[in-house]
């Protein structure tokens, strides 16, 4: 479970946000939506950790991520949330299945190699796994975010934008994916999107205006 309080960001004295309070439990699903310029990416990289709040909180699992220490905030990030971001930012000397691979190894000190093909190979990329991520069409390097991202049975995911560049027939079934996936895995599930398809297939929508 994810729950905010009074969230706000300033990147400078004339761009200021100001979020309303999202709450959002296990296997629910929250589009945050809104145009340009009104701070969709910038929420959810407060909500993952990733930018610190000028002022507000943020709890997940009861634990206010804001009043972390930075080493803290890493460690949690690494076991509890999951992120899929417009650019996958892989290694890319390593094979994707490598790649996943070190998404557990980074978090846990372990890796967690056979759970990573069993991920691949729900996510239909078996045949891809010792490719280079470079080699993969955007669509399945989108998977292969979900693959890492979930590898640490995160207690959220995040999704930035994961179908804007994807046609129609791989924007649903990544769609599709991140849905039945939050669910298995009991993960509250916020993407942030300007994707007239996803606004159209989910329903509980918070719009920044």
């Amino acid at each position: 479970m994810i729950y905010t309080e009074n969230l706000t960001f300033s990147f400078n004295e004339t761009t200021h946000f100001s979020f309303p309070n999202i709450t959002n439990n296990a296997s629910e699903i929250v589009l945050i939506t809104g145009n340009s310029g009104k701070g969709k990416t910038t929420l959810l990289h407060l909500l993952g950790g990733l930018l610190r709040p000028k002022s507000g909180s943020i709890f997940i699992q009861d634990i206010n991520i804001s009043s972390l220490s930075e080493k803290e905030l890493d460690r949690f990030r690494g076991r509890n949330i999951g992120l899929v971001l417009q650019q996958s930012h892989f290694v890319a000397s390593l094979n994707v299945l490598e790649n996943v691979v070190l998404a557990s190894w980074l978090a846990t000190g372990k890796k967690a190699t056979e759970k990573a093909k069993s991920l691949l190979k729900q996510l239909d990329l078996e045949d891809q796994m010792y490719k280079l991520p470079s080699n993969l069409s955007v669509g399945q390097q989108q998977r292969v975010s979900i693959a890492r991202a979930l590898i640490n049975e995160p207690k959220l995911l995040l999704a930035d934008e994961p179908t804007s560049s994807l046609d129609d027939e791989n924007a649903f079934k990544v769609a599709d994916l991140l849905a039945h996936l939050s669910k298995e895995y009991k993960a509250a599930l916020i993407i942030v999107t300007h994707d007239q398809r996803l606004k159209d297939k989910f329903s509980n929508q918070l719009n920044l205006n």
